[in-house]
């Protein structure tokens, strides 16, 4: 094993890196990235990558787009701050604001500002347990979520997100917070059973799991339109209108996670469009300024506002917010990201290589290692599988799925390996089809020497 560079030594020694094995670090060093450009990133020896995981689902309009750069410089020399606090306000958080009221998929009345997806669905929990005591249901606090699903990592939104690494010795998830069934057939269907069926089977359990605590209760139920760092988990075609029904029948407000789906990525400006489902409120952040920039939000609808100006009346003030919520120069970068999708069509444009993608995903799905390729519009996984017919997964203390990403890496090619042996997709929406087949042809051999390396471990099932 190479020794550390300089570089990776200091990043050792002051950095805590996130989702990163802190032993293993030690010894290999974390990729040090300089530069990008277009789809492509460089590290520090000049070697290209393509960046297929758009950084972290994020990047939508690639690396060194320069009106996003030249739009914070203007606003960083106009005004490089300014808070939204106690009757305060700027012109680039008003602006963004309208923009997104104005292609919001549901009816939306006020638009919150925060910085991470984190902190906005931290904050849609906040505001739901809010309005329901300015109705005056003190009761109607529980949220329901679903295994596997992905929200965030600060305590609340950690909490929503359903995966054990994230509850494992934080001593999560906290009180009000419930899991109900993941809408994965490959994995989860029973033998036999059609996806029709388990939507149906899904949408049962939420509504026995809502009876079971009682309905009045259950304030809400939050959902990826797909689940993104949980496996990218696309469900059934009917599985969100039954859901919904549920809902609709025991007045569960509804969230909808676009911090992944949101902006394009499923060919649509907000994922929910795509899955088929009305939502009460959005979360946003990511692709809403290319990741170029810090900046989420909550969309919200006009029954939550109502509840905000009851409790003003009651206690003086609304008692949340945070220094940089609408910050005017990330506000001012997410803007002109808004003007660059509409401007030059990049939604349609994605869309029409969407069709491309998923025909070179699928296509993977026939490796020997891979169990099963699944995605929507530019996103997707390989769930990579001990035993194809038996849907055996590996075991995950051989680090399967890392040794592939190395493999790609070592390619030139950027993904991530997340919920085990699953091998992550979703590059900047900008890619033009060459750079499609190109990332497809790398990830490929990648998986060839993988395969490789596993029968010489003699990890396949026999």
């Amino acid at each position: 094993m190479a020794p550390l560079t300089n570089l990776q030594t200091r990043a050792v020694e002051t950095l805590i890196h996130p989702y990163t094995n802190q032993v293993t670090l030690r010894e290999t060093g974390p990729l040090v990235i300089e530069r990008g450009e277009g789809v492509f990133i460089y590290d520090t020896d000049g070697k290209a990558y393509i960046e297929g995981m758009a950084g972290l689902w994020c990047t939508a309009l690639g690396y060194n787009n320069e009106e996003l750069v030249q739009a914070a410089a203007a606003q960083m020399r106009k005004l490089p701050f300014a808070h939204l606090f106690t009757a305060k306000s700027h012109d680039p958080a008003i602006e963004l604001a309208e923009k997104l009221k104005e292609i919001a998929p549901v009816p939306i009345s006020k638009v919150f500002f925060c910085n991470s997806g984190s902190e906005a669905n931290d904050s849609q929990m906040k505001l739901v347990w809010y309005m329901n005591n300015a109705l005056g249901r003190p009761d109607k606090k529980k949220i329901i979520s679903r295994q596997k699903a992905y929200h965030g990592v600060t305590i609340a939104s950690a909490s929503l997100t359903g995966l054990p690494n994230n509850h494992i010795d934080f001593d999560l998830p906290i009180a009000r917070v419930l899991h109900t069934s993941c809408p994965h057939h490959y994995r989860f269907a029973h033998e036999g059973e059609s996806e029709e069926d388990f939507a149906t089977r899904l949408a049962a359990d939420l509504e026995e799991l809502i009876l079971r605590e009682g309905p009045d209760t259950v304030a809400a139920f939050i959902a990826e339109p797909v689940m993104g760092a949980g496996g990218v988990i696309v469900p059934p075609n009917t599985y969100f209108p039954k859901i919904m029904a549920v809902c609709a029948k025991y007045d569960i407000y509804m969230i909808s996670d676009e911090v992944i789906c949101g902006f394009g990525r499923l060919g649509t400006p907000f994922g929910c469009t795509a899955l088929g489902y009305k939502p009460h409120s959005l979360t946003v952040a990511k692709a809403l300024s290319s990741a170029y920039l810090p900046i989420a939000g909550l969309m919200i609808p006009d029954e939550m506002y109502q509840a905000l100006i009851i409790e003003s009346k009651k206690i003086g003030t609304f008692g949340h917010g945070f220094t940089y919520s609408g910050h005017p120069v990330a506000a001012a970068v997410a803007i002109k990201t808004l003007e660059i999708y509409k401007r030059d069509r990049i939604f349609e444009t994605a869309a029409a290589r969407m069709p491309l993608f998923q025909k070179r995903l699928k296509e993977l799905g026939e490796h020997p290692l891979v169990g099963e390729a699944r995605g929507m519009g530019l996103v997707g996984a390989l769930e990579l599988a001990a035993d194809k017919r038996k849907k055996q997964p590996f075991d995950g203390k051989k680090g399967v799925g890392a040794q592939a990403v190395r493999h790609a890496e070592a390619e030139g090619l950027i993904v991530r390996v997340i919920g085990g042996d699953i091998i992550s997709i979703c590059p900047p929406m900008i890619i033009a089809l060459a750079e499609i087949n190109e990332l497809f042809d790398r990830l490929g051999r990648a998986l060839d020497k993988t395969l490789d390396w596993a029968k010489r471990e003699q990890l396949l099932a026999a």
